[in-house]
């Protein structure tokens, strides 16, 4: 994919491709600005909607490319689902990788993305998002505040797929100092508190490692013990946590490096609908925390990233009414994402995308009660490949290769629920598992139990058949499963599901453990159990786009001056999960290519030479 811009007395134009809906031509009221537009009226060259890393991505790079920015956001916080996330990039071919020696052909992970994809593929859009995640990764290391750290030792999730690796395309967040945005601190999103430590994040690879050897290590209980006094330290000086990770520094980063650029971040914002002038998009209506109403008219168009639609319950039911548990979709992504960007696009004749793999990114998830009623959700993304665990369906079976990514293990439970029955499965391990690795919510030692099993979210039984008759499982299926499972895995062996046999399973077991770090029997009592249901961590159907992240209208032709981004944006793996970060990494992938488009410059260009449409005197795309 290539996007052009030449000049010409220093007025940028663009060339308009062949199946470009025509542009409207620059009128005076685009340049007088405010004044033209009626009493109240803003304007500014790009308005950005929702601010996770799709919509942050875009407005800092346009931003850069000197395009005046507003970023509006519904949430009295910004970051959006990022600032939850384990904030990994899947980006093949990073700066960083091929610095630390990782030099792969270029064309092994569309060998990988093909086979993944199948009749998904997208040749168009993912050969757009592999030929410019090197560019985007390069031009944020240089002109913004973002600092990346690489992920030699993370494979693909399917190691025996056609140009699978076992490293080097994943790219993550250097941890951040909180105090670098000031009095802006206030508006970031804070982590998720269900997965975090007393509001704490924890960093993936050895700070995370770390935390599970406490008990057993001293080099690791000193790392644990200065990390949670910097901690405490932090909330008493300043409310909360400032050494920030994972997703949540990847959101501050881009929130500081918005904030560097001058982009307008406008929190408690909604945007009721959008303007449109001969068929192009120019603009919003947009709310206020007062009530109030503002109309803001973009010179360039608007690019929507609203997160997705997780929370929309009328239209998952309508796309894939098995995520739904009584009329609702336990999704670990914030509330908030309710499909407010997919209406607005279809509002002006967009059209999403409902022919995907999946209609989201599956995960396992468990409901967890909290204070005043309230029930959080809590995704299943770690202990599953941890040794002395398995899975089982209310029939008291196994149904998957647990160690297996969060989206497989799913993908495995719709197949092995018989229709009409609810999609549940129940997380089973022993006294020695729990106290190691914990299970869900319910925390590894020294934290005490008794809170989850007050509560009811976990279950405990003095043997296995009086676990499922608590459980409602099936008693001798179950103590019959456990016992075949315990003879193979004496030995280190799954036969029946193969677990630990891949480089992504061995990736995330117990690397002290041999000869498989995945298996081990279950046998020391009193055991355990977490029920799980099929939650997510975003969707992926989303708005119809092109390479260039325009949204298409019903007949497949862009519509002028409106872009989607993040899970707005219809994925480009067409509903399947071939690696973690893979919403992530298009994301900012995504972000930077829309940022250039609209501003008429081709990406890679160096910022010295970049000329912009101008505010004053602007062509539309």
């Amino acid at each position: 994919m290539s996007l052009s811009a030449s000049t010409a007395d220093h007025a940028p134009t663009h060339r308009r491709a062949p199946d470009e809906p025509a542009a409207r031509p620059p009128t005076r009221a685009d340049a007088e600005g405010p004044r033209s537009r009626g009493a109240g009226a803003q304007t500014v060259d790009l308005l950005v909607v929702g601010s996770g890393a799709g919509g942050l991505s875009a407005a800092v790079t346009a931003a850069a490319l000197g395009l005046s920015v507003r970023v509006v956001e519904k949430e009295a916080v910004l970051g959006g689902t990022t600032a939850w996330s384990g904030g990994w990039m899947w980006l093949p071919g990073h700066p960083l990788a091929r610095e630390a020696g990782f030099v792969e052909d270029p064309e092994a992970p569309r060998r990988y993305l093909r086979h993944e994809l199948g009749e998904h593929h997208d040749a168009a859009r993912v050969d757009a998002f592999l030929d410019h995640a090197p560019l985007m990764v390069e031009f944020f290391r240089r002109h913004t505040a973002m600092a990346f750290i690489d992920g030699q030792a993370i494979p693909d999730f399917h190691g025996r797929s056609p140009g699978a690796v076992e490293g080097g395309r994943q790219l993550g967040t250097a941890a951040f100092d909180a105090r670098r945005l000031g009095a802006d601190l206030h508006r970031l999103r804070p982590p998720l508190d269900l997965i975090s430590l007393w509001g704490m994040g924890i960093a993936s690879g050895p700070d995370l490692r770390h935390f599970m050897n406490s008990t057993r290590s001293l080099r690791s209980l000193g790392h644990v013990l200065q990390r949670v006094g910097r901690h405490l330290l932090d909330i008493v000086l300043h409310g909360r946590g400032m050494h920030l990770v994972n997703g949540n520094a990847l959101a501050a980063r881009l929130m500081r490096s918005a904030l560097d650029r001058g982009v307008d971040l406008r929190t408690g914002s909604p945007v009721l609908r959008l303007l449109s002038e001969q068929g192009r998009v120019c603009g919003a209506v947009v709310g206020a925390p007062d009530g109030s109403q503002t109309t803001v008219h973009a010179r360039c168009g608007v690019v929507l990233a609203c997160g997705g639609f997780p929370h929309d319950a009328r239209r998952m039911a309508g796309l894939d009414a098995r995520g739904l548990d009584e009329g609702r979709h336990p999704s670990a992504a914030p509330p908030s994402n309710t499909g407010d960007g997919l209406r607005l696009g279809e509002a002006v004749g967009g059209r999403v995308a409902d022919d995907l793999a999946s209609v989201a990114a599956w995960a396992p998830v468990s409901l967890v009660p909290q204070s005043g009623g309230r029930v959080g959700r809590f995704p299943h993304l770690i202990e599953r490949a941890k040794p002395g665990l398995i899975a089982v369906t209310r029939q008291g079976r196994r149904f998957v290769n647990e160690a297996d990514s969060y989206h497989d293990f799913m993908s495995g439970l719709f197949a092995a629920v018989p229709p009409g029955e609810p999609v549940q499965a129940w997380l089973i391990c022993d006294h020695r598992f729990i106290r190691r690795w914990g299970l869900g919510h319910a925390r590894p030692a020294p934290v005490p139990l008794a809170p989850s099993l007050r509560s009811g979210y976990l279950q405990r039984g003095d043997d296995l058949a009086d676990l499922a008759r608590r459980c409602g499982i099936d008693a001798a299926a179950l103590v019959e499963t456990v016992q075949a499972h315990n003879r193979h895995a004496r030995d280190g062996r799954d036969p029946e599901f193969g677990r630990g046999e891949t480089p992504y399973n061995r990736a995330n077991g117990d690397a002290g453990l041999r000869p498989n770090p995945c298996v081990a029997p279950i046998e020391h009592g009193p055991f355990y159990a977490v029920r799980v249901l099929p939650g997510s961590l975003g969707t992926f159907a989303g708005l119809r786009t092109d390479a260039r992240g325009r949204v298409l209208d019903e007949a497949g032709r862009p519509i002028a001056g409106l872009w989607a981004g993040g899970n707005d944006m219809a994925s480009i793996m067409g509903g399947r999960y071939p690696s973690g970060g893979i919403t992530l990494g298009p994301a900012m992938t995504f972000g930077y290519l829309i940022a250039h488009d609209a501003a008429g410059v081709a990406p890679g260009t160096p910022l010295q030479d970049a000329a912009p449409r101008s505010a004053s005197r602007s062509v539309m795309p």
